[in-house]
């Protein structure tokens, strides 16, 4: 019954930013090595074709110099693909990147992935749970402070950075 409910939680949470449509294309999971001219690795994000708060973040993530590679799956391709990196509905949000070794939930800033990519943390990756006003992608009046916490393994949580948009 708690399997249910989380992935009920996922699919509510995905499903927030826009229904998937019969477009969306299932494709494997993958990391690409490819380095960008400024040596920032690729990012390969996966999301819902409809998300436009996905397709907002994917702007700053270029706008800050990282080449992305957009992946649009279905919900229950995204729910699963979250599951099999280690996000737990704790940490989810609308769509979830991978770079490098990393996993990027979320409207995590592209200062704190770099951060993240300059410091190389013993860490399974990053998370900005749910979709908070502020946030890249997410911009609009009433931002309010957020945290990025980091995650290991086991799903531990630690606050990586607290985040002021204002």
């Amino acid at each position: 019954m708690r399997l249910l409910s989380l992935i009920t939680g996922f699919v509510i949470l995905v499903s927030g930013c826009g229904e998937a449509t019969k477009a969306a294309v299932d494709q494997p999971l993958e990391a690409q090595p490819t380095q960008t001219e400024n040596d920032l690795p690729t990012v390969v994000v996966y999301k819902t074709p409809t998300c436009g708060c996905c397709n907002g973040w994917i702007r700053h993530l270029e706008d800050a110099g990282f080449t992305v590679d957009a992946k649009n799956v279905s919900d229950l391709s995204l729910v699963t693909m979250k599951r099999e990196v280690g996000v737990t509905a704790q940490m989810s949000s609308c769509h979830t990147a991978l770079i490098g070794d990393y996993v990027v939930e979320g409207h995590v800033p592209a200062d704190q992935i770099k951060r993240l990519l300059s410091e190389e943390p013993e860490i399974a990756g990053i998370t900005v749970p749910g979709m908070p006003i502020g946030s890249p992608g997410m911009e609009g009046p009433g931002a309010r402070p957020y945290a990025a916490y980091s995650f290991d393994h086991s799903g531990q949580l630690r606050v990586f950075a607290e985040i002021d948009p204002r």
